[in-house]
């Protein structure tokens, strides 16, 4: 993607949220560290003054030896519930690559410094769970210059292209493919490079027109507003696909929005009101085909979800105003605070400068995160067929993963 001559163009308007890590060089200084025991806990001292405190009990569970961990399916063999109850360390050797322990139940584990760094709990010292380092992009209308693409050729045929497409994916919620064949066979064997097509209630993948073939308003002509998919499953859609192969009409423009950048100006902007849209429930449902009944479990979910194993940070995107049902779970004096809330994000979603218009065209695929960019459609009249899928969230992560990440960083991450 090169566009440096353009950037300047919309860089004012972009944020980056940057993934914490705290990694050290443990090969440094290996005799710097100091292992030591209690009768409860095995004590690490770091290079950088910093200090570990590990429980016996989760160590010893979380020995990655043969004879406690599948070193080819990467699952437990221990028994949890063998280890004694007393269990303690009664030596302690370490080496430049880490720290054998010997336990009272005859048993020796072996842990990497760089394991159990990352691995910390008292105190933590990274984010965990965040294992990728890569930057969240948040944008605006300004992205219109230089959005992110890659090529359909190169994704196809090189590891090295899928990766950027996976990255461009993550960093700023969507990527273009150009030359794409204008066909089923072609487009569908591209989302297949992604990760599994995820089957609904709508099929596998999609071909469609304004045909009312299921009962949402996407198989009509008449507009869509920003909003997410899928708000009425459990465990909404990850990824979406679109490829319009065929139109003959007016209007149909595509709409993108960058959800988290739209969050962060509420949050800035009102925080009452995101922390409103941050705790409130809202249910929807799925009921135009006549047999159909799609509800959440639990029935509802806030607008704005939050990970709290992430530092509470914003993780999930989920609105669609016309899928809400409705709202009588609400407190009475919940009721104005909710609708006060919900105008001022409306608001930030229809401003224009958060807007990004284009027009889908024959030869260029879109896809994007479904948890962060809300998408929205122009009315159209004419003919307009449309293929693509829903991609399962979970699987696009591994692909992610597998593709940024080397064996020993994956092991170090279990």
């Amino acid at each position: 993607m090169l566009c440096r001559s353009v950037r300047f163009k919309f860089t004012s308007h972009i944020k980056k949220i940057k993934p914490e890590r705290n990694f050290i060089k443990i090969s440094d200084a290996e005799d710097a560290i100091t292992v030591s025991t209690t009768t409860s806990k095995v004590i690490v001292d770091w290079q950088d003054n910093q200090t570990s405190k590990f429980h016996n009990i989760w160590l010893r569970d979380h020995c990655k030896c043969s004879e406690c961990y599948h070193q080819i399916t990467k699952q437990r063999l221990l028994d949890t519930f063998s280890i004694p109850e007393d269990i303690k360390a009664i030596s302690t050797s370490p080496g430049p690559e880490g720290v054998e322990i010997k336990w009272n139940d005859e048993h020796k584990s072996f842990f990497k410094w760089g394991w159990l760094r990352r691995h910390s709990y008292d105190p933590k010292f990274i984010d965990t769970h965040n294992i990728l380092n890569i930057r969240k992009t948040l944008w605006n209308a300004g992205i219109k210059y230089c959005p992110p693409i890659v090529q359909y050729i190169d994704v196809m045929n090189t590891k090295e292209e899928l990766a950027s497409l996976l990255k461009n994916i993550s960093e700023f919620g969507f990527c273009f493919i150009d030359g794409v064949p204008h066909a089923v066979k072609e487009t569908e064997e591209l989302a297949r490079r992604v990760c599994f097509i995820r089957e609904t209630h709508y099929g596998g993948f999609w071909d469609f027109t304004a045909n009312l073939e299921h009962g949402d308003t996407a198989y009509t002509t008449l507009p869509l507003k920003a909003h997410t998919d899928n708000t009425y499953f459990t465990d909404p859609s990850g990824l979406q696909m679109f490829h319009l192969i065929e139109f003959d009409g007016k209007g149909g423009a595509s709409l993108l929005v960058d959800g988290f950048y739209v969050a962060r100006q509420l949050r800035t902007k009102s925080p009452t009101a995101y922390e409103t849209l941050s705790t409130i429930t809202i249910p929807a449902h799925s009921a135009g085909d006549p047999n159909t009944l799609i509800q959440p479990t639990p029935n509802g979910y806030p607008i704005l979800n939050h990970d709290p194993l992430l530092n509470n940070s914003l993780y999930q995107i989920r609105y669609n105003n016309d899928d809400r049902s409705t709202m009588n779970h609400l407190e009475s004096e919940q009721v104005l605070e909710f609708y006060d809330a919900l105008r001022k994000w409306n608001n930030l979603l229809k401003d224009k400068h958060n807007e990004y218009w284009f027009q889908l065209k024959p030869g260029r695929v879109v896809i994007f995160d479904n948890w962060r960019v809300l998408h929205g459609r122009d009315k159209f009249s004419g003919h307009r067929r449309l293929i693509g899928c829903y991609l399962n969230w979970d699987d696009y992560q591994s692909r992610l993963k597998i593709s940024h990440l080397s064996q020993e960083e994956i092991l170090e991450s279990l």
